[in-house]
């Protein structure tokens, strides 16, 4: 149950960071939602390794969307034409 609440929340985190990201970001649903859940993961899995959650907490709402965020900025890094 643990993972899918965590895809979930991904998901919604996904879209708010869409949105909360200057700059043309992924088109797509599927996109954005692989983008959020990643962010939740990311976010899960770094936090737990850092102690700032315990084994099985998942790092909530905000730090999803931090960690889409943070995946949004490294792809538009990645992404950008070289000039």
């Amino acid at each position: 149950m643990h993972l899918i609440w965590t895809i979930l929340i991904g998901f919604v985190a996904g879209l708010v960071a869409k949105f909360l990201t200057p700059g043309r970001g992924p088109s797509g649903f599927f996109l954005t939602a692989a983008l959020g859940i990643g962010g939740s993961l990311a976010a899960t899995y770094l936090g737990q390794m850092l102690g700032w959650y315990h084994q099985g907490q998942s790092a909530g709402f905000i730090g999803a969307v931090v960690g889409a965020a943070i995946l949004l900025v490294l792809y538009h890094l990645v992404t950008r034409p070289k000039a």
